[in-house]
């Protein structure tokens, strides 16, 4: 009786931890949700407009408000506890794969280099990329000035490769000067102390930062890339990827993307995207 007893106590435990998303119960981020109902989701936290942190409080920006709303979607309309982890661009790969965080909203490019590594749902929305220069800058004024000139290479981002290497990889093969930096807001302050002549990289990301200090910096409106923001989840995560994917093709019918797009950008200038990017699909 008494071992029976031991039994019945251990096998409950066990049940109240897999309720409580104890060890490896859950098979993908769908079944997390409806067991443990809590996520951890990875976003930037030093890029303006689109995840950035203050303080004590939770990041605000695009991309939460994007993370928002495809987490309730996927919980089937109920509250979930969030946990924001910071996720620079370096690390998204490895914070998957480790289960540090279980999906990832943070200006996540898809690439057919990523794919390997990374299930992708999305993309949720297509930007393209651009080039940010000082205000006073007279000798840059399209992407192909940027011959010789001194770029910003941000570690774990590809965009400065859209200069320098020649397609397929990248798109205008300049001899441009790489000056390196752990994120984009490094960069920024590089650019404002004048050890660069140029930022380059998705236009969302550079018109949040320009839209923090009005009049200091411009952007060139020289688009010549399409960036795939895709949703970030663990290779192999395709139930959770296809649930993805369709709570995007709902965020842009019942216009919340158009919203959200305006919330964070509509005073910038930039011609924002007016309807939903088509799915890369789970493969």
């Amino acid at each position: 009786m008494r071992r029976t007893g031991a039994v019945l106590a251990v096998t409950a435990m066990a049940a109240g931890l897999a309720a409580c998303g104890g060890g490896d119960s859950y098979t993908n981020v769908m079944d997390k949700l409806k067991g443990a109902k809590e996520i951890t989701i990875g976003t930037k936290w030093d890029q303006p407009s689109l995840g950035l942190k203050k303080g004590g409080g939770d990041p605000e920006g695009f991309d939460v408000d994007v993370a928002k709303y495809i987490v309730k979607e996927l919980a089937g309309g109920q509250d979930v506890k969030i946990t924001w982890k910071e996720s620079p661009s370096s690390n998204r790969e490895a914070l998957l794969a480790n289960g540090t965080v279980d999906i990832i909203f943070a200006t996540y490019s898809i690439t057919d280099a990523r794919k390997p590594k990374v299930t992708f749902g999305g993309p949720y929305v297509i930007v393209h990329q651009d080039t940010m220069v000082r205000a006073d800058a007279a000798d840059i004024a399209k992407a192909t000035d940027l011959k010789d000139k001194r770029i910003c290479q941000a570690q774990g981002s590809n965009s400065y490769k859209r200069i320098t290497d020649p397609p397929p990889d990248g798109k205008l093969g300049l001899p441009a000067k790489l000056v390196g930096a752990s994120n984009y807001s490094e960069c920024v302050q590089k650019l404002s102390g004048g050890n660069l002549d140029a930022v380059t990289t998705d236009n969302l990301i550079l018109a949040g930062f320009s839209s923090q200090e009005p009049g200091k910096y411009k952007l060139l409106n020289d688009p010549f890339t399409d960036e795939k923001y895709g949703i970030g989840l663990k290779k192999g995560d395709k139930t959770t990827c296809e649930a993805v994917n369709k709570a995007v093709t709902k965020m842009w019918q019942d216009g919340t993307a158009t919203q959200l797009l305006t919330k964070w950008f509509g005073k910038t200038g930039l011609d924002l995207p007016k309807e939903a990017p088509p799915a890369e699909g789970c493969a």
